[in-house]
């Protein structure tokens, strides 16, 4: 087929809308009372007639699942429903136990909400169509036997578990637009305390829906949905194949089909998996057997009123009471955790003594570099380190003071680490207080003037490089404990007097 000029030249954008999954970090499953905790435990142990989809059994609903739906809802600003109840949502899997999902339909929890995302210092705003409630469904193990022959294996475990689905308007325009609205996302769910946002054991998941069409235009071509993707990383690098693959096809006159493809992670490639269904081959219909729910206002109030703080006010209020650069309070905020151990530390007794703004600077400044390359190092949440706010405080006021170097300082930081020693002990273990003693320098720097007479002659022919040398062996010698100012002085005045 023959490409007109005019069809090569047209300006396409992208429009993404998507779909994200959170499993809720409840102790029970979604309607029965089996124990949510299902990634370790052996295959089948935690099932019942209910997770099992056994006729006769009957559904209750867990509480604590909608109340994290709401909570979620109110942090993306939606309206949350007075009136709300489940369906049954029909569809012929075999991990599908009851040969139904029990989900929500036309009545979600909360609807109408609205995120702000920053994207290279662009804030656009991403509308949510709804965020509602459902049921995880079962796993599939895939397996080959001796004579090459694959067969499935089916585990009921997280049959059950709550899971929670969060639907955006198609108002992100680029694959890294959405990448950054799903880490948004997913730094709330985690500052709300409402999932593990483990992305790897599916805790957090996404589908996309993505099509293209003529740049200032509201008609887009065919949508596809893309699934099988487990990473922000995946999630950029599908949608950006797809989003090209679209383009390819329009420019070459070919039709682009509506369908549901999945991401090959080591191909880098999306593939075609089934023709697209729509909502009514499910056959939605009201879940007989679960009451209609009736959500009063006191009870919306008080989940409000319990909310934590979260990422983008954190990071704010950082900037404002701390006075750290947007930069700094983004990094320390992206992580809960991180985040209240920085205010944690702030709250020490050993730092209450140094300018709130000042001891806060300093912190930020070990937390970030120092601190987080032990953390990366040793593949540890900050949960569970060693090091406790205090001792963190009390190892950020000797190097302040000047007891001990920036150097010495990160020895010390990583032996506190290693060990869970205090910094006190660390420096007199090891002998790593800073030399302030004039006396004791200038041996020092005798020995370094000795053994290096190259240097010095070149430092006497007027070469400055030559006395920054000097002044490394003598830090060198000292161990870094040597007051590099002082040392400095000291060589100078030692060599003035030997000429």
């Amino acid at each position: 087929m023959v490409v007109s000029q005019t069809t090569k030249n047209i300006d396409y954008e992208t429009v993404i809308g998507l779909e994200v999954h959170v499993q809720l970090s409840t102790k029970s499953k979604m309607y029965c009372s089996c124990s949510a905790a299902y990634s370790s435990a052996p295959p089948n142990t935690h099932v019942c007639p209910v997770c099992l989809g056994l006729p006769g059994s009957l559904p209750v609903i867990n509480k604590q699942a909608v109340e994290y739906t709401m909570m979620m809802g109110l942090a993306l600003n939606c309206n949350i429903a007075e009136h709300s109840h489940f369906d049954r949502k029909s569809y012929p899997y075999p991990d599908l136990m009851k040969g139904f999902q029990i989900s929500q339909y036309d009545a979600p929890l909360a609807y109408g909400g609205w995120i702000d995302i920053e994207t290279e210092q662009v804030v656009n705003r991403i509308r949510i169509t709804r965020v509602h409630l459902e049921e995880d469904v079962s796993k599939l193990l895939h397996q080959t036997n001796s004579l090459g022959e694959i067969y499935s294996l089916v585990d009921v475990n997280r049959s059950g578990v709550p899971l929670m689905e969060v639907v955006s308007e198609p108002d992100i325009r680029s694959p890294e637009e959405a990448r950054h609205y799903l880490m948004t996302l997913h730094s709330i769910v985690r500052y709300l305390g409402i999932s593990t946002g483990n992305m790897e054991e599916g805790s957090f998941r996404c589908d996309a829906n993505i099509s293209i069409r003529e740049r200032g235009t509201t008609r887009s071509n065919n949508k596809v949905e893309v699934k099988n993707m487990n990473s922000f990383k995946a999630v950029y690098q599908a949608l950006s194949f797809e989003a090209q693959r679209q383009r390819e096809l329009v420019q070459k006159g070919e039709h682009i089909s509506m369908e549901t493809r999945g991401w090959v992670d080591n191909k880098e490639i999306t593939v075609s998996q089934r023709s697209k269904e729509y909502a009514h081959d499910y056959r939605y219909f009201p879940e007989p057997d679960l009451p209609p729910l009736v959500i009063e206002r006191n009870w919306v109030t008080e989940i409000q009123k319990n909310m934590p703080e979260l990422a983008q006010q954190k990071r704010d209020r950082f900037v404002e009471q701390y006075g750290l650069s947007l930069y700094d309070a983004s990094l320390l905020t992206e992580s809960r955790a991180l985040a209240d151990y920085f205010e944690t530390c702030l709250k020490s007794p050993a730092l209450q003594n140094l300018p709130k703004q000042k001891a806060a600077k300093e912190l930020s400044n070990w937390l970030l570099g120092e601190f987080n390359r032990l953390l990366n190092l040793s593949n540890i949440d900050i949960t569970r380190t060693k090091i406790t706010p205090q001792m963190m405080g009390e190892l950020i006021v000797f190097a302040n003071d000047n007891i001990i170097n920036i150097s010495s300082g990160k020895v010390v930081l990583e032996v506190m680490f290693q060990t869970g020693k205090i910094a006190k002990d660390i420096i007199a273990e090891m002998n790593l207080a800073r030399i302030g003693d004039t006396s004791a320098i200038d041996e020092i720097v005798k020995q370094a003037i000795q053994a290096n007479p190259d240097a010095v002659a070149d430092y006497k022919r007027g070469k400055e490089q030559a006395l920054k040398f000097l002044v490394g062996q003598v830090m060198r010698i000292s161990k870094g404990r040597a007051d590099a100012k002082i040392t400095a002085e000291i060589i100078k005045q030692n060599l003035i007097e030997g000429e």
